[in-house]
């Protein structure tokens, strides 16, 4: 499976669908990383194009990976050395076209349901068992951009639970994503 993780800061949304950055949070760092490392992911892209933000990710990162912290917990080194912070998907794309000789397939996340280009979690589970390249992108704050949203090749459906209420942690929906799409089951 050749599957990279994109949780982007810029652009998104904030509640008042304005487009803006959003802040790297200490949380989504340990705990996207665990993910991906959980998952087999080969990467996790942290992207934004703000220099500061970019300091402190990589920061948190050296810590556990070259700090007191690898000594401390080398569970959570392993994670975090998953870890590229970048300024855009366009360089995520370029890492990952270089590494793979392949341009990966781009798939977005949303809350809401696109019949256009929508794909399902059985569509996509197969195309990574095809062994296709694969960038997962995950959106912060109030969502991805619609930019962001029109580069991608699919937008993978919503997760839907039994009630109208849709506002999971960029955290919780990876969890349930990336278990849907590459989850050992029997």
């Amino acid at each position: 499976m050749r599957l990279y993780i994109g949780l982007v800061h810029y652009p998104v949304y904030n509640k008042n669908r304005e487009k803006i950055a959003s802040a790297i949070t200490n949380f989504d760092l340990h705990d996207l990383s665990r993910l991906a490392r959980t998952y087999g992911a080969r990467r996790l892209f942290i992207i934004t194009p703000l220099k500061n933000q970019h300091m402190l990710a990589e920061r948190i990162s050296a810590h556990w990976t070259n700090g007191y912290g690898a000594g401390y917990n080398v569970h959570r080194k392993e994670a975090l050395e998953t870890i590229d912070v970048i300024a855009s998907i366009d360089d995520a794309v370029g890492a990952i076209t270089e590494a793979e000789g392949e341009r990966p397939l781009i798939i977005t996340t949303d809350a809401s349901r696109q019949p256009e280009r929508g794909i399902n979690y059985s569509k996509l589970r197969e195309q990574l068992g095809t062994e296709r390249t694969v960038l997962l992108i995950f959106g912060t704050a109030w969502g991805l951009h619609e930019d962001i949203l029109n580069m991608s090749d699919f937008i993978l459906d919503p997760i839907e639970g039994n009630t109208d209420y849709n506002h999971l942690s960029v955290r919780t929906a990876a969890g349930i994503i990336l278990d849907r799409l590459a989850g050992r089951y029997e």
